[in-house]
């Protein structure tokens, strides 16, 4: 009897020592909300009003987990997430009992199924298209969809590994990112899109200019197939961005081209380019020391200001275009950035990518110059309608960060990635396995691939490139759709759209 009691006097004690803690605590807290300056909730309403910026901040888990709709949550919602969770399985990725989608929403694209569509061993298959016919290495492109840039350092080691690897098994392109060509990158015998940033990390001198002798040494291995010069990308059009010193390790130096400690500046706009003549002076000079295609990555703010390209392309000759536009959307994208121009600033890629297509059409340039579309093209559908608004590619940066098991937690920029994909904690990289999440980059690719190529045995073509702007239709206001070569015909006479 003795113990018990002993027992239930130690408990008490040790309740009332808890009790006169939380107390003190709470006293301790008051004063300090009390006396504090910077918040008027915690000054006015002291202890209580901390529980506005906890309850705030599990907000976004309890409506990601418990309250959103599968179409409600944006940038991407759980349905989209969800249909790449389950294609990275390798399996079948079917589901039941109806659409979960409003069709009747402005803007929803409705596939337009043939009446009497090719039997199943006339199955639609995607075909290489070749980029550049001028340069002296053009590049048979073998697949409609690719992974877009994310540069080592904004994304992980083993990020960029299982990338190289899966693009390597699906047998589409990986591009670099502005950040340079890393080892990761060739982790795989993959082929490689390398961009060329304002900064022109990886191939810069010593001044932060064009290193034609840095450019001929990427040029020679032979997994670089075509370079990317980015003038724009829709997270941040108009605004470049600095890679603090401390953060340049010996081995960002050596992949970027800069000193140890040194900041790694990137001008809002490539200094040397100054007018449309400037930027295919640049475009030739890189392929002609490369010896590969040459395109550009931009965001459209107004398709006015691209008229004088094209008419100047047509002056000179086709031999200067582009081999290639990467029409980016101004929706944002992976990389961090200034909300006004997350939310903004560029013309949204479903209005740009049509607006170039047609431009591209209009002045005769359709088999010179290829069009990428890029910007939250993640699921078949999405794909499938570039390709039908005149799209050649689509690239995909979110797309395959799900496919590495992103949760979408929003929070890249904060190197706290709970999936291990845009951090540099050594900790949380260890839940990003390359040799599982690559195959999961590859099931998710072909996926895609497969799909789209299933939608366009639906509307009754042999390809997926085949597709037109008569094949989709798209929601109006009144709930009503319209086939979208009624809303924005083709220039393009000699393949009717």
């Amino acid at each position: 009897m003795s113990f018990a009691l002993n027992a239930l006097l130690v408990l008490a004690l040790l309740f009332v020592l808890a009790l006169g803690g939380a107390v003190l605590a709470a006293v301790v807290l008051f004063v300090i909300d009390k006396t504090q300056t910077g918040d008027a909730i915690r000054r006015n309403y002291p202890v209580i009003g901390r529980f506005r910026g906890m309850l705030t901040a599990l907000g976004e888990f309890f409506r990601q987990y418990f309250f959103a709709m599968d179409r409600e949550e944006m940038p991407f919602n759980r349905a989209q997430r969800d249909w790449v969770y389950h294609s990275t399985k390798g399996k079948g990725n079917t589901v039941a009992f109806g659409s979960t989608r409003n069709l009747s929403i402005p803007g929803t694209p409705i596939f337009v199924n043939a009446v009497f569509p090719p039997l199943d061993d006339q199955f639609a298959t995607t075909q290489p298209l070749w980029i550049g016919p001028t340069a002296k290495m053009p590049y048979d492109a073998p697949s409609i969809f690719n992974i877009s840039g994310m540069s080592y350092g904004a994304i992980s080691r083993p990020a960029v590994e299982a990338l190289s690897k899966g693009a390597a098994k699906a047998n589409v392109w990986l591009n670099t990112g502005e950040g340079g060509l890393s080892p990761f990158h060739m982790a795989a015998d993959c082929d490689v899109v390398f961009q060329i940033g304002t900064a022109k990390f990886g191939v810069r001198d010593e001044h932060g200019n064009l290193s034609d002798k840095k450019l001929r040494k990427v040029a020679e291995n032979p997994q670089v197939r075509m370079f990317e010069l980015k003038l724009a990308q829709g997270a941040k059009p108009g605004k470049g961005g600095i890679l603090p010193g401390e953060k340049v390790s010996q081995e960002i130096a050596d992949i970027r081209g800069l000193k140890v400690g040194q900041d790694g500046i990137s001008p809002n706009r490539h200094p040397e380019i100054d007018d449309f003549g400037d930027l295919l002076d640049m475009i030739g000079h890189i392929r002609e020391v490369t010896g590969k295609p040459v395109g550009f990555k931009t965001v459209i703010g107004s398709s006015d200001a691209w008229e004088d390209l094209f008419e100047l392309i047509n002056a000179r000759g086709a031999d200067c275009a582009p081999d290639f536009i990467t029409v980016d959307g101004g929706e944002g994208g992976t990389g961090a950035a200034p909300m006004p121009l997350i939310d903004l600033v560029g013309m949204p890629l479903r209005e740009a990518l049509l607006r170039v297509v047609d431009m591209r059409d209009r002045h005769g340039l359709k088999e010179r110059i290829r069009v990428i579309a890029s910007g939250k093209l993640v699921n078949p559908g999405d794909v499938a309608w570039a390709i039908c608004a005149g799209a050649d590619f689509v690239t995909s940066a979110r797309g395959f960060m799900f496919s590495l098991g992103c949760i979408q937690a929003l929070k890249c920029n904060r190197n706290t990635c709970p999936t291990g994909i845009t951090t540099h904690d050594p900790h949380l990289q260890k839940g990003l396995v390359v040799e599982d999440k690559y195959i999961k980059v590859a099931n998710y690719a072909k996926s895609v691939i497969k799909e789209v190529e299933t939608i366009a045995h639906s509307v009754g073509v042999a390809e997926p490139r085949l597709m037109r702007r008569r094949h989709v239709r798209v929601v109006q206001a009144n709930g009503e759709s319209i086939p979208l070569n009624k809303t924005r015909p083709s220039y393009n006479a000699a393949t009717p759209m």
